[in-house]
């Protein structure tokens, strides 16, 4: 976590004065209010960062906070419940003339429909804006994927660790995602908390290749073996050993199929199947009784 660099946000520096602040913030709200941008979901984004950087910002002890401590270190610090305490965004509005007030014929109103009832309506929907999702990438290997897991997890919210047990489904792929609602970032104002994403890293296999719910498994076999067939094992992914016949002819990248033998289907019903993928072995090296017999072969014009 970075932390929000305040200062950007509000496009100002460092040593700007307090009515610069003012005055920068004043405008750039006005361009970026949601009665002036509706539905538009960057400028709603845009708007709750100018708001929580001038919370901070004129504020003289919180923006001492924040100069001492920069911004990842004062965001550790301060959570936005403490950031926006005693921040009254209706009173500022009036004070720079929106909205109805005393401030005589300077009053004007302020984007539609808060002419008439002041900033209440203005402040019930910056109560309604939710808090910032998060995203928490989860590795598991192939063998946690056979079956439901649940595991706990520790993630940063506002700079505090907090614990979740998260439920992962059977069969699930690598960058799906699970959501836990009201698990992410407080919103601004009281607004609901934003959502956990647990995104699945897949941790490659050192055997077995996926696709969906299918898995495949490299398997040498001898020339003589592949020429005159053979039983041999090969081992599934719950570390079971199958015998696998091999019929006589069998040729160098041929597939044979074990039923069920895949991950569960995510999100389905039964289980996907394992292809044994042969790879005919040719030695790099070879005694002088093998060399006589591969030469009679080749003589044979086998």
């Amino acid at each position: 976590m970075s932390g929000k660099d305040y200062y950007k946000i509000l496009g100002v520096d460092k040593s700007a004065s307090p009515e610069e602040i003012k005055k920068t913030y004043r405008k750039l709200a006005l361009k970026y209010h949601p009665d002036h941008n509706e539905g538009n979901k960057s400028a709603e984004a845009k708007f709750k960062d100018l708001n929580e950087a001038y919370a901070v910002l004129r504020d003289p002890e919180k923006k001492q906070q924040y100069d001492m401590f920069g911004a990842e270190g004062f965001q550790n610090r301060f959570s936005q419940e403490d950031i926006f305490r005693d921040f009254d965004l209706g009173s500022i509005f009036r004070e720079f003339g929106f909205g109805r007030g005393s401030r005589g014929q300077g009053s004007r109103p302020f984007g539609n429909g808060y002419s008439s009832g002041g900033f209440d309506g203005f402040q019930n929907r910056q109560q309604r804006m939710k808090g910032q999702n998060l995203i928490y990438e989860l590795p598991m290997n192939l063998e946690e994927l056979t079956k439901p897991t649940s595991k706990t997890i520790t993630y940063q919210v506002n700079g505090r660790q907090e614990q979740v047990a998260v439920k992962v489904p059977a069969g699930i792929k690598g960058g799906q995602k699970l959501r836990l609602q009201g698990k992410g970032q407080p919103g601004p104002y009281g607004g609901p908390s934003g959502d956990l994403y647990i995104q699945i890293k897949e941790i490659p296999h050192p055997l077995f290749r996926r696709e969906d719910a299918d898995l495949f498994l490299k398997q040498k076999i001898r020339f003589s073996q592949a020429v005159l067939g053979a039983d041999i094992e090969v081992l599934t992914l719950e570390k079971k050993m199958l015998k696998l016949k091999i019929p006589a002819g069998t040729q160098d990248n041929a597939k044979f199929r074990l039923k069920n033998f895949g991950l569960p289907r995510y999100n389905g019903s039964g289980k996907g199947n394992a292809y044994v993928e042969i790879n005919i072995d040719v030695p790099k090296e070879l005694t002088d009784e093998q060399k006589e017999l591969v030469t009679s072969l080749a003589q044979a014009e086998l």
